[in-house]
């Protein structure tokens, strides 16, 4: 069983004083330079989805063809039926014209810094997210990936296992993967919730498994409403529309809204997605401000949760605990 942390205040004002940020570290291989407006310089491919390289990894990646994303497995019962809960979107959302991109060179810094992950529940059913390197051996995600609030009491608590696969490119595995049973969340999401103002985690492997020194780590911020607001971020993970979570999908996009515990915005999503980081460039460094978690609800955006002055707090605590 997970250690669970104590939960954390609101910050209820814009504190631009106490920003702050942790820096990421470089990958392998060299990405495009941001342009001008700080997204991901990406070129749509316009001859359909490229061929895998011959070179496939030694490890075998699983079949993934079906499997929906963990937040289904939080909000929704089987067959699928709406649990109520207020202002929430149980999908991640394709807002008008779908305007991601598939990422192929997933072995180059900043793509390999993002995971696949196949997740499996208590009850033994399995589910997909997204998750990013923020030290050698954690990742950050959204708490639902590894914490099921769920009506069907076998599923309910902590995941059994997540299957960590950075930089997966179809049935490629550029690094292999880990399975771990070991995360960190909030009780303001394992005890007190499903409450998505608390939807975050972190992902512990082993020791052996420093996967993050091999691909590279995003660094993470707390930002003031002043800084995020119009900021342009990116955002790149794992649909289960696009792929069965085996492709990497790429949207970069304004913030449109803010609120104390979350970011709004009109990049497009899937299922499978949740986990991802929305993340800023700036200095040449890609600093998460949020970890997307939610699709259009009471707001007509998808959504992330804020990296806040706590959140940064913790997921640095997480890091340096497990370096």
């Amino acid at each position: 069983m997970s250690d669970v942390v104590l939960d954390e205040p609101v910050y209820s004002t814009d504190l631009d004083a106490n920003e702050v940020q942790e820096g990421a570290t470089a990958g392998p291989g060299e990405v495009d330079a941001p342009d001008d407006l700080g997204v991901e310089a990406v070129l749509a491919d316009l001859l359909g989805s490229p061929a895998e390289s011959e070179s496939a990894a030694v490890e075998t990646a699983p079949d993934t063809t079906g499997l929906k994303s963990a937040l289904e497995a939080t909000y929704t019962i089987e067959p699928p039926a709406p649990t109520p809960v207020p202002s929430v979107a149980i999908a991640e959302s394709v807002i008008g014209v779908d305007n991601r991109i598939r990422i192929t060179n997933t072995d180059t810094y900043p793509w390999s810094a993002h995971a696949s992950l196949l997740i499996t529940a208590r009850d033994g059913t399995l589910w997909l997210g997204t998750a990013f390197f923020i030290g050698p051996r954690v990742l950050a995600t959204a708490g639902h990936n590894v914490f099921i609030h769920s009506p069907i009491a076998a599923r309910q608590g902590w995941v059994r296992s997540v299957r960590v696969m950075p930089g997966r490119n179809g049935n490629e595995l550029p690094f292999g993967s880990a399975t771990t049973s070991r995360y960190a969340s909030v009780t303001g999401w394992t005890v007190n919730g499903p409450n998505p103002d608390y939807d975050y985690a972190v992902i512990i492997l082993d020791e052996d498994d420093d996967l993050g020194a091999q691909t590279g780590t995003l660094g993470f911020g707390s930002y003031s409403d002043s800084t995020l607001r119009s900021l342009y971020v990116n955002l790149s993970g794992y649909p289960s529309d696009r792929g069965s979570g085996r492709e990497q999908w790429y949207m970069g996009g304004r913030i449109e809204d803010l609120s104390n515990r979350q970011i709004f915005y009109e990049i497009d999503t899937f299922g499978g997605q949740s986990g991802s980081a929305v993340y800023r460039i700036t200095d040449g460094q890609r600093y998460a401000v949020g970890i997307h978690a939610y699709g259009v609800g009471s707001r007509p955006y998808n959504a992330a949760t804020r990296i806040t002055r706590p959140v940064f707090d913790n997921l640095l605590a997480w890091k340096n605990d497990n370096t």
